[in-house]
């Protein structure tokens, strides 16, 4: 695995994260998703879960968790562990190296019962799953916008959700688990991130002590980016139970993380619909009172931007016809000042709350191993700052409007 250290005195915590990322996988998404639910259940050494948790406690209340998601084409299950600074407490042992020894144990030895995960761990979580899974349909604001994605990029990997499809849970067994566990072990791209008053090379001691699990040689991420170009919008509607309109919109664009342009397409993100004072809101939902919610966010990862909006089923033409003219606005060059220095005070703000939080300080570098792209947040701040309505107007020229889905109610 890569190992980063950022050293540093200023936290009195050691926050460490472990990025596992695999490819999209239709066959894979969905066992790769459950296993870390599983994972977190038990491991060889605290086989129960009550004893895992315990355990946590005994570590000062060490925090453990993990997260799963995907960036451009790529699953990622990240896992995260917070613990006290050893210099603040009296520990007759090293909190991180046995948080090390704990996180490793999590990751490399599963509590296990005739050579597979325990039965009764394995039918918990896929229930578990299937209600998270279950939950983002309930949810409408969030099924919107997640079958907004998978009809836009319907014929592509990113149309997968990260936890999986609830029509492959039944089917995954105890062995099937385990099985996929440890082909997903081995075929992870691994990074390992400690923050905190360490060194370098203690990490890497403790790496050697407690994930001795032999692994191939680290490959980098791949960016099989290809900029799509449109050639007609399409549209999408269902219909559903719901009582408010959801009317998604997917965009394309050739800007990436990667990219020298990615500062002039944040901007235009926050000038669209990143912020409360973005042409969305303030013209779609307050001047013309035509959405409950209206906002729109960037993947620059992916190279897609959409906009989420909650409007009554009947001014839908009337909504469709406002955002796709805010959209022309800022090909045009119709950007105010008042909007370039709003939406760059509140980048600036995001950008510099990274420093006062290690897990986002870890996110941010993590977007360099991800995109191959090596910038400090002081130099895309900088790049934020020196972002004219010229700049913005190229990168609206690059935004392709793709795909309009509306989820509308049964009786209309």
């Amino acid at each position: 695995m890569r190992i980063h250290v950022l050293p540093t005195k200023a936290f009195k915590t050691f926050a460490i994260s472990l990025y596992a990322g695999v490819p999209l996988d239709e066959s894979t998404v969905t066992s790769t998703a459950l296993a870390p639910f599983v994972l977190r259940r038990g491991t060889a050494t605290y086989p129960e879960t009550t004893q895992f948790r315990e355990r946590l406690e005994e570590l000062y209340g060490a925090g453990f968790g993990f997260d799963i998601y995907k960036r451009g084409d790529y699953q990622i299950v990240q896992f995260r562990m917070d613990t006290i600074n050893d210099s603040f407490v009296q520990s007759k042992e090293s909190l991180l190296g046995e948080s090390f020894a704990f996180l490793g144990e999590v990751l490399t030895r599963p509590l296990l019962e005739d050579g597979s995960f325990r039965a009764s761990y394995v039918a918990t979580e896929r229930e578990t799953v299937r209600k998270k899974l279950e939950a983002i349909v309930n949810d409408k604001m969030r099924y919107a916008a997640e079958r907004c994605i998978e009809e836009m990029c319907r014929q592509e990997p990113y149309r997968l959700h990260p936890l999986g499809q609830r029509s492959d849970l039944d089917g995954i067994t105890p062995a099937s688990l385990y099985e996929s566990y440890s082909a997903w072990l081995d075929g992870a791209i691994l990074d390992l991130y400690v923050v905190g008053d360490t060194t370098p090379e203690e990490v890497e001691k403790l790496v050697l002590r407690h994930f001795g699990r032999s692994h191939k040689q680290v490959e980098a991420y791949a960016s099989n980016f290809k900029p799509v170009t449109v050639s007609e919008v399409r549209t999408v509607e269902e219909k559903l139970d719901v009582n408010q309109g959801k009317l998604n919109m997917g965009l394309r664009t050739s800007i990436t993380y990667s990219d020298d342009k990615y500062a002039s397409a944040l901007m235009y993100n926050g000038i669209l619909g990143g912020y409360p004072h973005s042409k969305l809101f303030v013209n779609v939902r307050e001047k013309e009172s035509l959405a409950y919610y209206a906002s729109s966010r960037y993947d620059g990862h992916k190279g897609i931007g959409t906009i989420q909006s909650g409007i009554e089923t009947q001014n839908y033409d009337k909504a469709v016809d406002i955002i796709r003219k805010q959209l022309e606005e800022l090909k045009a060059g119709n950007i105010s000042d008042l909007e370039l220095n709003q939406t760059k005070a509140m980048i600036r703000n995001l950008l510099s709350e990274i420093q006062d939080s290690a897990f986002e300080l870890i996110s941010f570098d993590f977007n360099r191993q991800l995109s191959g792209k090596d910038r400090s947040a002081q130099e895309l701040l900088a790049q934020v700052d020196s972002t004219g309505a010229e700049d913005v107007k190229a990168a609206a020229g690059t935004f392709q409007l793709d795909t309009i889905y509306f989820l509308t109610g049964k009786g209309e």
